[in-house]
């Protein structure tokens, strides 16, 4: 890969670093894609970060057939707490990623900026600037994968807090003799229903009673217990409806404390489609049922269920939208919005 940009180049990089991939998605300044990669993450290798990120964005310009000399700009979304001014990952406890200044050592690799964010931010970030709710202007991403996580856009801004800890819901307890978690706390959330707890809860429904078809796969995935549960498999219908429990308090306390319009729900578990999102649904119904304040906020269609695709990675590309409107209003060879 060549590192000394070329004039004339209008390319863009988004970056989607999750806890189970890395994805890239390359696009031209219309927003056409023009390629993409994906790896497994390398998790609990901060060393490697650079190296692996960036054979990944060379991987992914080999596929638009294009290299470096053509990009603009890099946009990266990491999970975990993020310093987007700086750069730097202070704290991504699924990655094992601590004080690793990416996103200035990843510029000076590539020869281009760098803009870095949190993983469901910056796909906050991507749902607003590509319109994909339409008009809506105060609206969470929910995002449930290896963690779950909330973007938070409130009157059409992202919404970081002043430690860059917003929407942090994975990390609000639930049950607080539940298994721990690797903030420090125990019975967060994301232990009780992310896509490994999914799996967890499932083999521990097993070990207790076997009778279900989830006995016959060897490595039991969040994906496999859905699919159970879709063929009308009793024991994955009762994980999956525990699971939709819980997740509507999680959708049920975004509305109450953001009075948001929409819950954007992607990340995924949620590829599960109508078997995870049904069981979800009807856990809102029980919560309107109960309480006349809820139905107020939890209003039909607050959920909106995200198709299968790249947010995260289109999130990554809204970032280096906006590095390269800082660089002028001409650098991608058109008028770029503000993220």
């Amino acid at each position: 890969m060549s590192t000394v940009p070329r004039p004339g180049g209008g390319l863009l990089v988004g970056v989607d670093v999750g806890g189970s991939k890395i994805a890239v998605l390359v696009t031209d300044s219309a927003l056409a894609v023009r390629g993409r990669y994906a790896l497994p993450t390398n998790v609990g290798a901060p060393d490697r970060a650079v190296e692996v990120i960036g054979a990944a964005i060379g991987a992914a310009l080999d596929d638009a057939g294009a290299d470096l000399g053509s990009v603009v700009a890099v946009g990266i979304g990491v999970p975990g707490r993020v310093d987007p001014l700086a750069g730097s990952v202070s704290q991504a406890v699924n990655l094992g990623w601590h004080d690793l200044p990416l996103g200035p050592a990843l510029s000076a690799a590539l020869g281009v900026p760098v803009s870095l964010e949190n993983d469901v931010r910056a796909a906050a970030l991507g749902l607003l600037d590509r319109r994909i709710l339409g008009d809506v202007e105060d609206f969470a991403y929910l995002s449930i994968g290896t963690g779950i996580s909330a973007g938070i856009v409130l009157d059409g801004r992202l919404r970081r807090g002043p430690r860059g800890m917003a929407g942090e819901i994975g990390h609000i307890v639930v049950d607080a003799s539940g298994p721990a978690c690797p903030c420090g706390l125990r019975g967060c959330l994301e232990t009780l229903a992310a896509g490994p707890a999914i799996a967890r809860r499932a083999a521990e429904a097993l070990a207790a009673d076997g009778r279900s078809s989830l006995a016959r796969v060897s490595h039991l995935d969040a994906a496999d217990v859905y699919e159970a549960a879709a063929g009308g498999d009793a024991l994955a219908i009762r994980v999956a409806d525990e699971v939709g429990t819980l997740l509507a308090r999680a959708v049920h306390l975004l509305a109450m404390a953001y009075d948001i319009e929409v819950v954007a729900v992607g990340g995924g578990v949620a590829r599960a489609r109508d078997a995870f999102l049904d069981p979800l649904l009807r856990a809102l119904d029980r919560i309107r049922d109960d309480s006349p304040l809820a139905r107020q906020v939890l209003v039909p269609g607050v959920v909106h269920l995200l198709p299968a695709g790249d947010t995260g990675a289109w999130g990554g590309i809204a970032l280096a939208r906006s590095a390269a409107a800082m660089a002028g209003p001409t650098a991608v060879g058109t008028e770029v919005a503000d993220g």
